[in-house]
């Protein structure tokens, strides 16, 4: 029977995964801003919605593991394939290895099924139509059901690779060169749970602002209403996780009641611990997800200095701190090289969230790691060290300064913060006693996915001596 695209929202879901996924590799978009951007376009319900979302992010994150699962049922390499017809093919090996039924029209949670073969044809064939979307000529429609029909007959995957960094990275679908890193320094098992962690579903975690509701009057009012279970975070006081729903969307969020953020986001705030009514510079501060939690904690009594480069991005700064009822900050174009000057030994206490590599939330951006090389560590070290240093100048003896990045490369880190502590300079380690997460010998905070259930981060707090 010849393949037949059939109607409905499932295909259509599945449509707008592969257009998805095409732009996120040909033009190098982000996959989160391309899928918000899709769904509100195409109005998919709630179901089809979240069935369109687990597939774009699946198909990313065990994108390495899927090519070798479909390598020996090609005639040629897959980076040869015509990007739609390659894509197809990943979404649908992806379906086929990760069956996936909806559990209320509602929900965005996924249980795994046992695919039988009837069900493997039929996702082959409506697939295998998405591509004739795209082909003008009739081979791409018989190639890829053909390599798909191969797939489902083979009797198992093939062998995994003989080199044993190369076959974690295969089974863990990560590129050769993190999984090396990762194994050389904690050691095989704990590097692929790493990498495993990295791959799962990221729990929806929102913080709460506390200088309009506790946490535990939100999640009532929430679980009144219908609209999300919730349970507290284990390590930040104003956080909750919840199973479901679209944040965005609720009046307690337009009421400025909380904010999406991950909750080893939000502990960054609570290492630099500012107080009402100190001057507190933010040198890396879009979208303001950070600056309006410094607000909250100094209960919006003294002054924030919001900087960064990015004028479009800093926009966003004072629309979140206005949603939130946030007064005190003041947002400055410019990046941190720029207007350290205006104050110099000022500060009370400094905030560096330096751009990085963002190697610690793969969970969430996972196209990263396919993108990143080794020579990006490298590269971004002089942009790192450039921030750190003018933001250190604005540090008042006595003041303290957090560096922080969603990444776990020492490249990032160490490398970067030993430049401030070299030498007899004024700069200390200044760890704190009792936080959430203890901080290591090297005085550093570290938060894995699969030891917190957290992204990724390392932040390092210091202190100017007196």
């Amino acid at each position: 029977m010849s393949p037949v695209l059939r109607a409905g929202p499932v295909s259509q879901a599945r449509y707008e995964a592969l257009r998805i996924l095409v732009r996120v590799e040909e033009d190098r978009a982000f996959a989160d801003i391309v899928l918000e951007h899709a769904l509100e376009q195409a109005r998919l319900d709630p179901r089809e919605a979240g069935l369109c979302t687990e597939l774009v992010y699946g198909t990313l994150r065990w994108r390495r593991h899927l090519d070798w699962r479909l390598a020996p049922h090609l005639n040629r390499p897959l980076d040869k394939l015509d990007p739609w017809v390659r894509t197809v093919l990943r979404l649908t090996a992806y379906q086929l290895e990760h069956q996936m039924v909806m559990e209320s029209a509602a929900s965005v949670k996924f249980s795994i099924v046992i695919p039988t073969y009837n069900r493997a044809s039929e996702l082959r064939q409506t697939l295998a139509s998405l591509a004739k979307l795209k082909a003008r000529k009739p081979g791409p429609p018989e190639f890829v059901n053909a390599v798909l029909r191969s797939l489902t007959r083979a009797a198992g995957p093939p062998p995994l690779p003989a080199v044993p960094v190369e076959a974690a990275a295969v089974r863990c679908s990560f590129p050769d060169w993190i999984a090396a890193r990762w194994i050389a320094r904690y050691g095989q098992p704990e590097a692929e749970a790493l990498m495993l962690a990295s791959n799962e579903r990221p729990p929806t975690a929102m913080r709460v602002n506390l200088l309009r509701i506790t946490r535990e009057a939100l999640a009532g009012r929430l679980r009144d209403e219908e609209l999300a279970s919730t349970r507290p975070t284990a390590l930040a006081p104003e956080g909750l996780l919840i199973d479901r729903g679209a944040v965005g969307r609720w009046a307690a969020f337009a009421a400025g009641w909380c904010t999406i953020q991950d909750e080893a986001s939000m502990l960054v705030a609570r290492l630099l611990d500012p107080q009402p009514g100190e001057l507190v510079a933010d040198a890396c501060a879009a979208p303001g997800t950070k600056a309006t939690h410094l607000a909250e904690l100094m209960r919006n009594r003294g002054r924030i200095v919001a900087m960064d480069p990015q004028a479009a991005r800093l926009k966003l700064v004072p629309k979140s701190a206005a949603r939130l009822g946030i007064t005190i900050i003041e947002p400055r174009v410019g990046g941190a090289a720029a207007l350290a000057g205006r104050w110099k030994g000022k500060c009370d206490r400094v905030l560096v969230d330096a751009p990085c590599s963002n190697l610690g939330v793969l969970r969430r951006n996972p196209e990263v790691k396919w993108r990143r090389t080794e020579e990006d560590l490298r590269r971004l070290q002089d942009k790192q060290r450039t921030i750190l240093e003018a933001a250190a100048s604005m540090v008042k003896p006595g003041g303290r300064l957090v560096y922080a990045t969603c990444s776990l490369e020492p490249d990032e880190n160490e490398a970067v913060v030993a430049t401030l502590l070299a030498g007899h300079g004024p700069w200390q380690m200044d760890p704190p006693e009792g936080f959430p997460v203890a901080p290591d010998a090297a005085g550093y905070v570290r938060l894995f996915p699969h030891v917190h259930g957290t992204d990724g981060f390392t932040a390092i707090r210091l202190q100017k001596r007196p």
